[in-house]
C-alpha cells in the first residue's frame, strides 16, 4: 500500500518561510495532478494548491503568490514553499491527488504561525 509521509512543519513567526515536503512511497510519475490540503481546527480540510505532471500549477485564493508547490517525479516527492506566513495559515498540511483520493491520508505536517 502507497504511504504519504509528510515533513517540514514547525512554529514560524508572521512573515516567514518553512518549506513542506510529501514522500511518497510509490511512483508518482504517472499521477496526473498533485494536491496539497490543510485543515485547521474545527474546520474541513481545503485544497491549497496543485501541480499537474507537465508542471502547471494552480492555487487557492489565499495562498497565491505566496504559496508554491513543485514536485520530482524522480525523488518521488511533492513540495510546497511557503512564504510570507501569516496566522491564518495555521493549519495541519496533508498531500495527495485530486478526488477521487488515490492514496489514504498520511499524518500531516503541523504548521503554527504567530502573530
Amino acid at each position: 500500500q502507497v504511504q504519504l509521509v509528510e515533513s517540514g512543519g514547525g512554529l514560524v513567526q508572521a512573515g516567514g518561510s518553512l518549506r513542506l515536503s510529501c514522500a511518497v512511497s510509490g511512483s508518482i510519475f504517472s499521477i496526473r495532478a498533485m494536491g496539497w490540503y490543510r485543515q485547521a481546527p474545527g474546520k474541513q480540510r481545503d485544497l491549497v494548491a496543485t501541480v499537474i505532471r507537465g508542471g502547471s500549477t494552480n492555487y487557492a485564493d489565499s495562498v497565491k503568490g505566496r504559496f508554491t508547490i513543485s514536485r520530482d517525479n524522480a525523488k518521488n516527492t511533492v513540495y510546497l514553499q511557503m512564504n510570507s506566513l501569516k496566522p491564518e495559515d495555521t493549519a495541519v498540511y496533508y498531500c495527495n491527488t485530486l478526488r477521487p483520493y488515490a492514496f489514504a491520508w498520511g499524518q500531516g505536517t503541523q504548521v503554527t504561525v504567530s502573530s
